[in-house]
């Protein structure tokens, strides 16, 4: 892989499984974040599970586990750029 002229010794099917790798331990670690369920809120439904969330934030959490998968492969990148192979 060649990232701004500088070859990292990574091919481009290899980056791609560490990055999807990255995202899906990443969103693992965000799912939890800002959770209340219904039986916290108090909010009864008939046929709810009381574990279930109110609002999961689904999309601002795909945002931000992008984010931290990115932050994470750049400094993957980066120790691959300045380690002697």
């Amino acid at each position: 892989m060649t990232l701004f002229g500088l070859d990292l010794h990574l091919s481009w099917p290899l980056g791609l499984a560490i990055y999807f790798t990255f995202w899906w331990v990443s969103l693992f670690a965000v799912l939890p974040f800002g959770v209340r369920s219904v039986h916290e809120t108090d909010e009864t439904t008939p046929g709810v599970e009381p574990g279930a969330p109110v609002a999961p934030m689904l999309a601002r959490k795909a945002l931000l586990t992008t984010l931290l998968a990115a932050i994470a492969f750049a400094g993957l990148l980066i120790v691959l750029q300045f380690t002697e192979s």
